[in-house]
């Protein structure tokens, strides 16, 4: 049984579909999936598993940032052999070319986080998507008639909510970076050095630029098309 987690084995599905919110969680199991049942209320972070068209998922709130998500998404590997992790999250556009309401499918996360520097000696390590759960995102973002736009490049993983250099953030704009969220780059790493396979689809909330921004109660309870993309990527 792990520290933070504290299922059971054998209670979380090889494939885990991993909100920041756990309200948000919550509202994925009993929306979403049949016969859900919840595994942990460990510190609040609620846990569920049941089954989407006969496949078995199982939903894991991980909190704000790195640090936190780091720790579940290590429990997950290390205590309940999770084959794949997919981050259902929110994030903010930083690109014109990005709306509020649309989804972003990270290839890739560039980050600020000094987490990689320290695992691996000051240098850049580049933790990229599965290729296989972010080919299958996209086919499903493309057959989903008359859905919100949807974007596939890179994001920026922040450890800093509200950073002190904001202004920052922009240089990276004109590289390709379309929005900024909190967990993608610590995901990303985590599954490749644990030989797994990790995504992240954010639904973009805010918009940096324009200050236009989605209330709390919809991002907790209005996301639905990229959880679709994501059990339809991952169970597929």
């Amino acid at each position: 049984m792990s520290t933070h987690i504290g299922a059971r084995p054998g209670d979380i599905a090889p494939t885990v579909l991993l909100p920041g919110d756990p309200l948000r969680a919550r509202w994925i199991a009993e929306t979403f999936l049949t016969d859900a049942r919840c595994y942990s209320e460990v510190r609040g972070m609620y846990g569920f598993t049941g089954t989407w068209n006969g496949h078995p998922v199982s939903v894991q709130g991980s909190g704000m940032g790195q640090p936190s998500m780091a720790i579940y998404v290590n429990e997950l590997f290390t205590h309940y052999d999770v084959q794949s992790v997919v981050r259902v999250g929110s994030c903010g556009a930083v690109s014109e070319a990005v709306a509020v309401r649309d989804v972003v499918i990270a290839s890739g996360a560039c980050t600020d986080s000094a987490m990689n520097r320290i695992a691996f000696h000051g240098l850049d390590y580049a933790p990229v998507a599965d290729f296989g759960l972010l080919r299958r995102a996209v086919e499903a973002a493309e057959a989903r008639e008359g859905g919100s736009p949807f974007h596939v490049g890179l994001v920026f993983s922040s450890d800093s909510f509200y950073p002190a250099r904001p202004e920052l953030l922009g240089e990276m704009v004109p590289y390709g970076v379309l929005a900024v969220e909190m967990e993608a780059s610590a995901l990303y790493t985590l599954a490749a050095k644990h030989g797994r396979r990790a995504l992240a689809i954010c639904t973009v909330s805010d918009h940096v630029i324009h200050g236009e921004e989605t209330s709390a109660q919809e991002r907790e309870q209005t996301f639905g098309e990229m959880v679709e993309i994501a059990l339809a990527a991952a169970l597929r």
